[in-house]
């Protein structure tokens, strides 16, 4: 595959960041307590990125604050059937809900994290709520990150444990998802299964990805900081090693998207990603593919918290566009 689109930006400046504006009154009032909330952009001071123990430290820190947030909203546990196996050497956190067939489709679910972050227990937390609602699997790689792996760590992983579900699982009864860097890893996983010659899987869900290393489009600088999630100075040197950024791999915006499954893509009109996933939708039209694009209302990066009207129906919405395509 050859690289498209711009590259990185040689100016050493980041963008001017947005005076972040007053949550607008279009949207419910859940989401305007979500908007108005101060900002969750960090300001601890970055290790240099050679330095792996004060990454180490660093991850932990930014981990914590989340697991705060996810723990509450955890059903209980006769509610779910939480195991875990060794994909191919990849630890892979099992969710079922109870009443959901053991052999039925599977979910690839691909945590987000900005590509350094989320591990552990918190992959699994971070699928909890979409598990809950299907009628089958999740399963939820725990891939290897930065600091003590950088890419390809991450994607030999989650292509390891995609290999393990299409020895289980005929590819019409599979869905690989992903938010943010799972919507990273998701896309560039189909890219890489493609070259391989793995058949592709029955459709897949990329929320708010993150699809663009190189940070070419339009919102990296319109949306900084009026997005309250992410950070503009993002971790990507960190995960990709000296890799070239505008990699098909590294940035699937710019691969070969022709064959893709049907795809579900969302985000936000204040989500730094809204260009990544715009720009994707373009070109999946472009190549053939069956495509959704989901655009709400002033949602910055992820949703608004979880339990917002608006992310209600995003949860409702792929929840019918994962049974559609598996013919459930």
């Amino acid at each position: 595959m050859t690289s498209e689109g711009p590259q990185p930006s040689t100016t050493s400046s980041a963008p001017v960041r947005q005076v972040r504006p007053p949550a607008p009154s279009s949207v419910s009032e859940e989401a305007q307590a979500y908007l108005s909330l101060p900002s969750f952009i960090d300001v601890m001071q970055k290790p240099a990125l050679e330095d792996v123990e004060g990454w180490v430290k660093f991850i932990r820190a930014r981990d914590l604050p989340v697991i705060d947030m996810f723990a509450p909203l955890m059903p209980p546990p006769e509610a779910v059937e939480r195991g875990e196996i060794d994909a191919d050497g990849v630890r892979t956190y099992t969710l079922r809900p109870v009443e959901a067939d053991p052999d039925g489709p599977l979910f690839l679910e691909l945590h987000g994290g900005a590509l350094i972050q989320c591990g552990g227990d918190l992959a699994w937390m971070l699928a909890m709520p979409a598990a809950l609602g299907r009628a089958g699997t999740t399963w939820v790689p725990d891939y290897r990150m930065p600091p003590r792996y950088p890419y390809p760590a991450a994607l030999d992983d989650c292509i390891a444990v995609y290999k393990r579900a299409l020895a289980e699982r005929s590819p019409e009864q599979i869905v690989v998802s992903g938010g943010s860097a799972g919507g990273n890893l998701a896309a560039a996983l189909l890219l890489r299964a493609k070259n391989e010659g793995l058949p592709m899987p029955a459709a897949v869900v990329l929320l708010t990805p993150e699809l663009d290393l190189t940070e070419s489009g339009d919102s990296f600088k319109t949306n900084n900081g009026i997005d309250l999630i992410v950070p503009f100075e993002l971790e990507n040197a960190l995960y990709a090693a000296g890799a070239d950024l505008a990699h098909p791999y590294l940035s699937p915006l710019f691969g070969d998207v022709t064959g893709f499954p049907p795809t579900f893509l969302q985000t936000g009109t204040r989500d730094l990603f809204l260009s990544n996933t715009v720009r994707m939708h373009r070109r999946l039209l472009k190549a053939g593919v069956s495509v959704e694009l989901h655009v709400f209302e002033a949602m910055p990066h992820g949703s608004f918290g979880g339990s917002a009207p608006e992310d209600l129906e995003l949860l409702a919405e792929v929840r019918r566009f994962e049974r559609e395509h598996l013919g459930t």
